[in-house]
């Protein structure tokens, strides 16, 4: 049998079946619907605390306790409502793959500032190295991290500073996201180096070391 008669072979002509042909124009894509399940955290509800005033306005929501008072507005793929026990509970409007991620974020966001404004929020932080301490010099935080001069930084309104130890910073307040945020800014002056270990980290922090450069064999 030649090449040529064994691919025609192949293709079934010389058993009588003549291979289909589509047109380019013709082939479609066939759409799948994607369900989007329902978030574990969103569909929790939120507890109350009976020292908590709550202010609900369609896509706003004001809570204002013992501590301070937070806000927050939602977008419009999900809403909050409060329930006849008191709890709010968080809901999608659309059903919709970015709805079922603003629905777990923003029932934690929520949570944030009701527990902020009654319990508050904290965040510790450990100083690691020689000669490396800190203080506060009344609205100031002051640290020696083996610069020439001492970093000195303005804590920010609504947050509170107090050093252990003098290697141990807790920063407290209201604002879960302030506090991180000015955690995070005094980590930057000196983030823990992975060969001794030096730096400024989280108290619960686990900073994987390395090991350093072995010296020339003789």
């Amino acid at each position: 049998m030649s090449p040529h008669n064994s691919r025609t072979g192949f293709l079934g002509k010389t058993q009588g079946i003549h291979p289909r042909v589509i047109p380019a124009g013709r082939v479609g894509f066939v759409r799948k619907t994607v369900e989007c399940k329902e978030s574990r955290i969103g569909k929790k509800p939120i507890e109350v605390p009976s020292n908590v005033t709550l202010t609900l306005e369609e896509q706003f929501i004001k809570a204002k306790g013992p501590l301070g008072e937070l806000s927050l507005n939602y977008p419009g793929e999900v809403k909050v409502v409060k329930e006849e026990s008191g709890k709010l509970r968080v809901s999608k409007t659309v059903e919709t793959k970015r709805a079922n991620q603003m629905h777990g974020l923003f029932r934690t966001l929520t949570d944030n500032i009701i527990v902020g404004v009654s319990k508050g929020f904290d965040k510790k932080l450990q100083l690691v190295g020689v000669g490396y301490r800190a203080a506060v010099e009344g609205k100031d935080l002051v640290m020696n991290l083996g610069f020439s001069h001492p970093v000195r930084m303005a804590v920010p309104e609504g947050l509170k500073v107090k050093v252990e130890e003098n290697t141990r910073i807790i920063v407290s307040g209201y604002d879960k996201s302030e506090i991180g945020q000015f955690a995070a800014s005094i980590k930057k002056w000196r983030p823990p180096e992975p060969y001794k270990g030096k730096g400024i980290r989280c108290a619960d922090e686990f900073v994987r070391r390395k090991e350093g450069k072995a010296g020339k064999k003789k």
